[in-house]
């Protein structure tokens, strides 16, 4: 019994010391408080302010290009601005314009009428064609205008031009009044030329219309161009290279490229002209450039109307429509001058 109480007590010792050394490793110590360091607010830049949407008799306007021109974006509005306006809502403009965003006139296609002025005049405005300007020969001051420059014209017709096609929608055309061409007795045809009181008219109107919707010069186009198995217009009368020297409108080849190409070009000729190769070559030469055309490695009908086509354009001393050392060098030359993107 004795024993067993003091068994007792002993455990009674070691379990009171154990505990008073808990107590001491859990006596609570006061942290002394860190200072936290609190992150800066930012106060947000402001965005320079838009320029306003100008209001005129209840029309807007934007004038002014906000957007990155160097991506060919524009927001400058060349007309009044077009806004739905729905039934028990009001649109309004707190955020116009977004600046992603860019001109729906891309191209610039050139024609004749082979028509005279009034007949011009009223096929353009009352059948089932159009251009949105027509360039008169009357020795005035005056363009007509007869289509929006918003809206598509109904000029170009099937068409296409590197990677595009329909190019009524993405164009402006512009019409120029001129009888065409007569075909004599060896089938050749005879074009009308153009006056130098007219091509001041093309000038200035080309030049215009360029300069504000940026428009590249290798978008800048005979009808021939965007539909060579179909259109001729508008013809090998047609100056494009005063417009280029004198100008700065549309493409030219340089002299010294072509030079470089011809000699070589002269050779291929000689040994190679009938070989299907060099044939395909010359159709995908042609075909980088921009025409629509397939390549069929022969000297197909559809060949010799677009070798035709661009005879017009930029070797209008001879437009049979077959291609020789000169043609080759020019197109090449081109190409060079002006490489696909």
């Amino acid at each position: 019994m004795r024993k067993t109480l003091y068994i007792i007590g002993l455990s009674t010792f070691v379990f009171s010391c154990t505990s008073q050394q808990n107590v001491k490793k859990n006596t609570y110590k006061p942290k002394t408080p860190v200072a936290q360091t609190k992150p800066a607010v930012q106060t947000p830049a402001l965005a320079a302010p838009k320029p306003k949407v100008i209001s005129d008799h209840g029309v807007d306007f934007f004038t002014t290009n906000i957007a990155d021109a160097t991506k060919n974006d524009n927001t400058v509005s060349y007309g009044s601005i077009v806004s739905a306006k729905p039934a028990g809502y009001k649109v309004v403009k707190t955020y116009f314009p977004a600046v992603a965003q860019n001109f729906r006139q891309r191209y610039l296609i050139l024609h004749y009428t082979a028509l005279l002025d009034d007949k011009s005049v009223s096929v353009l405005t009352q059948q089932a064609v159009s251009a949105h300007y027509l360039v008169n020969n009357t020795g005035d001051n005056e363009i007509y205008q007869l289509v929006d420059e918003n809206k598509r014209a109904y000029h170009a017709g099937v068409s296409s031009w590197r990677n595009d096609k329909n190019l009524n929608d993405t164009s402006i055309g512009i019409e120029i009044v001129n009888t065409g061409y007569t075909t004599d007795s060896t089938g050749k045809r005879i074009f009308a030329s153009f006056s130098d009181d007219q091509m001041k008219k093309v000038a200035a109107l080309v030049k215009d219309i360029v300069t504000r919707y940026q428009i590249p010069a290798t978008n800048v186009l005979a009808h021939a161009d965007i539909a060579p198995t179909r259109k001729q217009d508008p013809g090998p009368m047609f100056p494009w290279k005063k417009l280029y020297d004198q100008y700065q409108i549309g493409m030219w080849y340089d002299e010294a490229a072509k030079q470089n190409y011809f000699d070589l070009a002269q050779t291929e000729f000689v040994t190679r002209y009938s070989d299907p190769t060099f044939i395909f070559s010359i159709q995908t030469a042609l075909q980088k450039f921009g025409y629509g055309m397939e390549l069929s490695g022969k000297w197909d009908d559809a060949t010799k109307k677009t070798i035709e086509a661009f005879q017009y354009h930029f070797r209008p001393q001879n437009y049979d429509g077959v291609m020789d050392a000169e043609t080759w060098a020019i197109l090449q030359a081109l190409n060079l001058k002006y490489p696909a993107k």
